[in-house]
């Protein structure tokens, strides 16, 4: 028994006759009635009884139809799939992010992708860095973005812009008054930013340094996310990158001196094959961050 067999039984099933199943298949009569007589040998019994010159499904027909007609939607719809695939009309992406760019850029760029390309399935993860690089090196990912450069011999970088620290405080505070904000600003104030084993927590506390000051953090943070609630609690004010107050209007962000970055990155694996959609991707992602006005430092 083969596919063709039951094919040509499916569609004498569904067209009532031979001569119809024959045109739908676009095979001549005889080689519908040859395949037929030949499934009805191997299975060992009529699918169809032949009265007044009519071909009458069987009950053992009438058993297998919706099997077998099931089987071949089925498989009509693999087909579909396959050549939807060839034409790069759906598929996967693989995306891990930082915390941050999730919350911020990340939900802009993803929906300018998936107006053009609605039918990709995207799979997110928001990991810390460290996690995020293992993904990228095992290939669980196919694209990074994180705030700094992944470093690995297979990765390939792309530092898309600087992310710039920024003292984040309620609109009653009175380092809302200044323009800029420097380490002695924020003297005897309780602080919530990172912890200086983080590789930002080490360049602020370099900074702070420079001008003869110590970075005293409060509440430490592994990630700017957790700080906006904080502040607006009044639990202190917030040294962390500029997308943590990404469309958050309820709080002033005031430019810090000396000027501290952060760099969006985003990297891949070169020792793994391109992702499929991973350029038009990148490219609704530099969109995005072109049209970002949060990426500067907001004042009022």
């Amino acid at each position: 028994m083969n596919l063709r067999q039951f094919e040509v039984f499916r569609a004498i099933m569904r067209d009532g006759t031979i001569t119809a199943a024959a045109n739908s298949l676009g095979i001549s009569q005889p080689a519908v009635s040859k395949l037929l007589a030949h499934l009805e040998d191997e299975l060992g019994y009529a699918l169809f009884d032949r009265i007044a010159g009519r071909l009458v499904a069987t009950m053992e027909a009438q058993l297998i139809y919706a099997d077998v007609d099931r089987a071949f939607r089925q498989f009509d719809k693999l087909s579909a799939l396959t050549r939807d695939v060839g034409a790069a009309r759906i598929g996967l992406l693989r995306i891990g992010s930082s915390l941050p760019i999730a919350y911020s850029l990340l939900p802009e760029a993803l929906a300018l992708f998936q107006h053009q390309r609605s039918e990709v399935k995207i799979h997110l993860h928001t990991l810390p860095k460290r996690e995020i690089a293992d993904a990228l090196l095992l290939g669980d990912i196919d694209v990074a973005i994180t705030l700094s450069p992944i470093l690995a011999p297979t990765v390939r970088v792309e530092t898309l812009c600087d992310i710039p620290i920024v003292v984040v405080c309620t609109a009653d505070d009175s380092l809302q008054a200044l323009e800029l904000v420097r380490p002695a600003d924020l003297s005897g104030r309780r602080l919530i930013s990172y912890g200086s084993h983080a590789e930002i927590g080490a360049a602020l506390d370099r900074a702070f340094e420079a001008e003869g000051e110590k970075r005293d953090v409060s509440i430490q943070i592994a990630s700017s996310i957790g700080a906006l609630p904080l502040v607006r609690r009044g639990l202190g004010v917030a040294l962390v990158d500029t997308l943590s107050i990404w469309r958050a209007d309820d709080v002033i962000a005031r430019r810090f001196l000396p000027e501290v970055t952060m760099q969006l990155s985003v990297s891949v694996n070169q020792s793994r094959p391109e992702a499929r959609f991973a350029p038009p991707f990148l490219r609704c992602l530099r969109e995005a961050l072109a049209s970002a006005k949060e990426i500067t430092v907001r004042s009022r």
